[in-house]
């Protein structure tokens, strides 16, 4: 079975959408089979991957409400073991079409089960809320990455997700896990960088990925071409470092040999 990852952070420019395509990527340029979940209403996800929002016909949103099959709303990408579910703004209104549908908050995790085990790893990019569709997501995952930008306010709100993990946890999903949290758009040159890794390392330890994404005109870049850094540039330093964060959730996860 698959090993369903959410990435979250209710604030929003952290990272989200650049962790969740280039990850997912990175894990599929390993040859673990990947399906990366656009579950933002933005569909910055599905354009990062060259699929038009506008296009979409079936997306997350009609699986979640019932009006699709998750199977057939599956579209490859130009890599080979990466798939995506894509997403379209008809998703703003999931939440409030949910609002009186039976378990409700297990609607994604419900929709997903069918396709678990065809995949190494799912990867949802959430949006930056903690809504509905984000708890969805929490509720469906295995564990959770939490991305904190390397700048001032970093940590604001960190506290608010936190809290919010401790309730799905005790709730909704008891078996959710922190799977780290993810230090990104790191300047080697600024003090104030510095100071956020030394800072977030000091309160949460041991929960913190070694690996640090830097800032990184090819990770910009990349979007723009709806392609992953690994195809825009694979000896960029963005491209290298979600290489090695893949690299190190697979060793976390015991599947070493397979890299």
């Amino acid at each position: 079975m698959g090993k369903i990852i959410a990435i979250a952070n209710q604030k929003g420019g952290v990272g989200k959408t650049t962790t969740a395509i280039n990850l997912a990527a990175s894990l599929a340029a390993l040859e673990f089979k990947t399906l990366i979940i656009d579950a933002d209403p933005q569909a910055n996800s599905t354009s990062g991957l060259g699929l038009n929002p506008k296009e979409i016909t079936q997306s997350i949103y009609e699986c979640m409400v019932g009006l699709a099959k998750v199977k057939e709303s599956i579209v490859s990408t130009e890599l080979d073991y990466l798939d995506i579910i894509p997403s379209h703004i008809d998703l703003v209104g999931a939440e409030i079409e949910m609002i009186n549908l039976n378990n409700r908050e297990a609607r994604m995790h419900d929709a997903l089960a069918e396709i678990k085990d065809l995949y190494d790893f799912i990867i949802m990019d959430c949006s930056p809320s903690l809504g509905l569709i984000t708890i969805n997501c929490l509720t469906a995952a295995d564990s959770v990455i939490i991305p904190v930008q390397c700048e001032y306010y970093a940590l604001e709100g960190l506290g608010k997700l936190l809290n919010t993990i401790k309730i799905i946890q005790s709730r909704l999903n008891p078996n959710l896990m922190i799977e780290g949290i993810l230090l990104t758009m790191y300047d080697l040159r600024l003090r104030l960088s510095n100071q956020v890794v030394n800072e977030v390392n000091s309160h949460f330890k041991n929960m913190v990925f070694e690996t640090i994404i830097p800032r990184n005109i090819r990770l910009s870049e990349s979007p723009s071409f709806g392609i992953p850094a690994i195809l825009h540039d694979a000896e960029s330093k963005g491209a290298i470092s979600y290489l090695n964060l893949a690299k190190e959730i697979i060793t976390k996860n015991g599947l070493l040999q397979a890299v």
